[in-house]
């Protein structure tokens, strides 16, 4: 546990910087995968569009400082800071339609960060304080847990939880896959990240409002897993599956035993990861036969072997089949649920076991629709003047290469080793977990 006081002001005052297992796992994982998101622009070419450079750089420290911050206000400032470079990002690589789409993204974030902010006051009103370390317990004042409640609900927002969901499927899609990317790695998982924090701080894990989140969880596993059935393009399908990982990572926040906020833990990384490399092999797919279009693939399995192996490892991480990382993330969460005891052990293990069913029954409809099938006549090639070509007959040397398939790659052997590296990653994931159950060392190195 690290903690610094910025600026040298007396612990209390000062604005904290903490590091602790847990935010120090999430800045690896993320600025990993976000590497391979980063290697991936290169490779498509897309770091040639002027800012992305500093954009990108911006849009990491914010998610670093989010991460950090020992100071609710401060979190407010670092998703702020998170969020204007996204809103270029967004813009930088766009068509006309991205634009339009860009717009629920902006208008959706504007609003939920005005609440964010009216909640940190209100906190500050309430409790006289902002400082994490020093808003321990202040739960259990209900003025203050209701004024925490304000905070949550923006946080809930912006990680997507069923019903404040919509806007994601709507606008991440409509990005470039490396942007897709990026933002499936970061926003949301700052969103959880601050919520498994705020939550065992303010409430110690005991939150009035359990059986709301009880709901929601329940729904976003479920109504995100079956929605994905309705989709017909890979990158919309896979934002439906973001929706539904976030569900399954607050069960173990909701459940709140060591072992629970271990296994929420380890399955956001395991979502991070193998999300990642879903997203990049999409892109990989439409930047060289020119759409994600169910009905415009077909065969790939018989064209790129390579890739179809690694996507193939990838879809069974998301539906959780061995051997995946995605496997032990979702026993671990249903022995999480086993040992709650009571009407919740049946519940909570018969939602994740419906979820699993429709991401399986999904994942192999874009498994048929994209790589089963006959072979493709033709695609949309890539046009340097316009973008995409006309459609062009489809020849042998058209395919996707080792060098635009490897950020694909990594991350599934780095999702395969994790399978492998359960045990220790789960240890660590509990160790990180324990930084929340035991909120003596926090306050200690923040406080003194």
């Amino acid at each position: 546990m690290l903690a610094e006081n910025v600026g040298a002001f007396v612990p209390g005052v000062a604005i904290p910087f903490v590091s602790d297992t847990f935010s120090a796992l999430m800045i690896l994982v993320t600025s990993f995968t976000v590497l391979m998101c980063l290697v991936f622009m290169v490779i498509t070419r897309e770091d040639r569009y002027r800012l992305l450079t500093p954009l990108v750089l911006m849009l990491l420290g914010g998610v670093n400082g989010a991460f950090l911050t020992g100071d609710l206000f401060n979190l407010f400032v670092f998703v702020e800071v998170m969020l204007l470079p996204s809103y270029a990002l967004i813009a930088i690589t766009g068509t006309w339609r991205r634009l339009g789409v860009g717009r629920t993204f902006v208008v959706v974030n504007l609003l939920t960060s005005t609440i964010l902010l009216i909640g940190v006051g209100l906190v500050y009103a309430t409790a006289e304080t902002v400082n994490l370390a020093l808003l321990v317990g202040a739960g259990t004042d209900p003025r203050t847990a209701l004024s925490s409640g304000v905070v949550l609900l923006a946080l809930a927002i912006k990680a997507a939880l069923v019903p404040m969901h919509t806007w994601l499927p709507r606008s991440y899609p409509a990005t470039s896959a490396a942007v897709m990317g990026l933002f499936s790695t970061l926003h949301t998982k700052v969103a959880l990240y601050a919520l498994f924090r705020i939550t065992s701080t303010l409430y110690e894990g005991r939150p009035p409002w359990a059986l709301v989140l009880a709901v929601l969880v329940g729904l976003s596993i479920v109504v995100a897993s079956y929605s994905t059935l309705g989709e017909r393009v890979m990158r919309r399908a896979l934002s439906w599956q973001l929706v539904s990982s976030t569900g399954h990572a607050l069960l173990g926040l909701l459940l709140f035993t060591q072992f629970s906020l271990g296994a929420g833990i380890f399955y956001t990384v395991h979502s991070i990861v193998t999300m990642g490399a879903l997203i990049l092999g999409a892109g990989a797919i439409e930047q060289v036969y020119g759409s994600g279009r169910y009905e415009r693939l077909s065969g790939i399995i018989r064209r790129d072997r390579m890739l179809t192996i690694g996507y193939a490892l990838a879809l069974m991480s998301i539906v959780g089949l061995p051997p995946s990382a995605g496997f032990f993330a979702k026993v671990v969460l249903v022995q999480a649920s086993a040992q709650a005891g009571g009407a919740w052990q049946a519940v909570f293990v018969t939602l994740i076991c419906i979820g699993a069913l429709g991401s399986l029954v999904a994942m192999q409809r874009l498994w048929v629709g994209v790589f089963w099938g006959p072979d493709m006549e033709d695609y949309l090639p890539d046009s340097p003047e316009t973008g995409r070509g006309p459609k062009t007959k489809l020849t042998d040397d058209v395919r996707v290469t080792p060098r635009l398939m490897a950020p694909m790659a990594v991350l599934v052997v780095t999702q395969l080793a994790m399978f492998v590296l359960a045990g220790p990653l789960m240890e660590i994931t509990t160790r990180a977990a324990t930084g929340l159950v035991d909120l003596a060392p926090y306050v200690e190195a923040v406080l003194g």
